[in-house]
């Protein structure tokens, strides 16, 4: 009987906290933008679809990774993949998007690509999607992705290369285009023939105005097949004086790859993780490495790194905050290509964490500001509804299970046979029980 009553219990609880976990999917190729205490993540591919989802890792207070403080925000008007993003400094809230494959979904499992316009504006004060008029706007970046976007103190997002998506085509881009969004104005520089072209490497902005591209494929050719960029050849932009340079970087070598991701630290240093090498164009030998390349020195080093590292991951997102590295999903492998965990590195001592606790110093100020309590309101009310729907279904199955163990205890009552012996002159009482089996899956 007892041991009964523990099974459901133990199974009703299960069911509970299966059903009101608020956590995404696993998945990969998806954006990420930090702003303020959120993490944001955009989009993604799944093992079913293309998702339009976009949630947020609550950073204002300590959490262990088993646990992660997910929260659900309103979702893209369309499905997305291998785009870019990047937070205006103008207002420190407003995430543009750019490039990409879109998708709108015909049915559960299948998803009709767009050959659109793939800018879009998310509000994270409001949670509100916009799509910007853009003045002089680069049409072919309606199909261009595998690239990454930086954007300056001054508005400007930069964009460099990526490839044309589309059923027919492939085309690889080498021009630098740059969106004002102080005045919704495009422009896009040419280079010349013998620039390389390049896709899915890594785009990090220093404070002086240099961009530094990492890794990667690149090729001399417009249309022909990539192969995967040196890591000691450092291409550089200058942001100011709109000019290219190439950095031979020395030290530790570090093998080549791409589907990699890149921090930027306070004291200068970029800090890569993982990324893969390809096989006829997928994910292949996967990297759980970590590599810095001092951007005065341009000298790469291998730090000694304790804890319980992270998996190999490809086309995972990488944000830093304050002396965090955090990782979240991505493959892992060719055959393990989506995950949903997400992955801390201290970057002071160099130390896998398991728990993430806010910083008292504050060794990497984050440029973005924190959001203010209508923003919390604003950004919660879908994560509200979810688990108010968790929660309802919950307690269903509760009363549910209440009801089976009170079923249970009066049938068990009401199973007793009396049986009458000779010489009594009242019934004698003998208890006997039925034990009732319930599968356990």
């Amino acid at each position: 009987m007892h041991s009964t009553i523990h099974a459901i219990y133990f199974f009703a609880r299960y069911i509970f906290f299966v059903i009101c976990q608020n956590v995404p999917s696993p998945r990969r190729q998806q954006a990420s933008t930090l702003v303020g205490t959120r993490l944001y993540f955009f989009g993604g591919g799944t093992s079913i679809s293309t998702s339009n989802e976009v949630w947020y890792l609550d950073l204002s207070s300590s959490f262990n990774i088993s646990t992660p403080p997910w929260h659900s925000d309103v979702a893209m008007p369309v499905g997305y993949t291998l785009g870019t993003s990047c937070l205006s400094h103008i207002d420190d809230s407003t995430v543009f998007l750019i490039g990409g494959r879109t998708w709108i979904s015909t049915s559960a499992n299948t998803d009709y690509y767009l050959y659109t316009s793939s800018v879009y504006k998310f509000n994270s004060k409001t949670s509100q999607w916009t799509v910007p008029t853009i003045n002089n706007f680069n049409s072919s970046f309606a199909t261009r992705n595998e690239m990454q976007a930086v954007i300056d103190i001054n508005g400007k997002i930069f964009i460099f290369g990526g490839a044309n998506y589309n059923s027919s085509t492939s085309l690889y881009y080498n021009d630098i285009n740059v969106l004002d969004i102080t005045t919704m104005s495009w422009s896009t520089l040419t280079q010349s023939q013998s620039s390389l072209s390049r896709i899915v490497y890594t785009a990090t902005l220093l404070p002086n105005g240099l961009i530094v591209y990492i890794g990667g494929e690149s090729g001399s050719s417009l249309t022909s097949n990539l192969s995967l960029t040196d890591m000691s050849q450092i291409q550089v932009f200058d942001t100011k004086s709109y000019t290219w340079s190439t950095k031979i970087a020395s030290g530790s070598n570090v093998a080549s790859r791409t589907l990699h991701s890149a921090v930027l630290t306070q004291d200068g240093n970029i800090i890569i993780y993982g990324g893969s090498t390809l096989n006829s164009g997928k994910v292949a030998n996967v990297f759980s490495d970590i590599a810095v390349l001092n951007t005065y020195s341009w000298v790469w080093s291998i730090p000694s790194v304790s804890g319980t590292s992270a998996p190999p991951l490809a086309q995972h997102s990488a944000a830093l905050y304050k002396n965090y590295m955090i990782l979240a999903f991505g493959a892992t492998s060719a055959s393990n290509l989506y995950t949903n965990n997400i992955y801390i590195l201290d970057i002071e001592n160099y130390t896998w964490v398991t728990t993430f606790s806010v910083p008292t110093t504050n060794p990497n100020k984050q440029i973005q500001s924190n959001g203010n309590s209508s923003t919390d309101k604003a950004n919660n009310n879908s994560s509200d509804l979810y688990i108010g729907i968790g929660v309802g279904i919950g307690v269903v199955i509760l009363v549910a299970v209440l009801f089976i163990i009170g079923y249970i205890i009066y049938k068990n009552r009401h199973n007793e046979v009396y049986i009458a012996t000779p010489g009594d002159d009242h019934l004698r009482e003998k208890h006997t029980s039925t034990v009732s089996r319930t599968p356990m899956y």
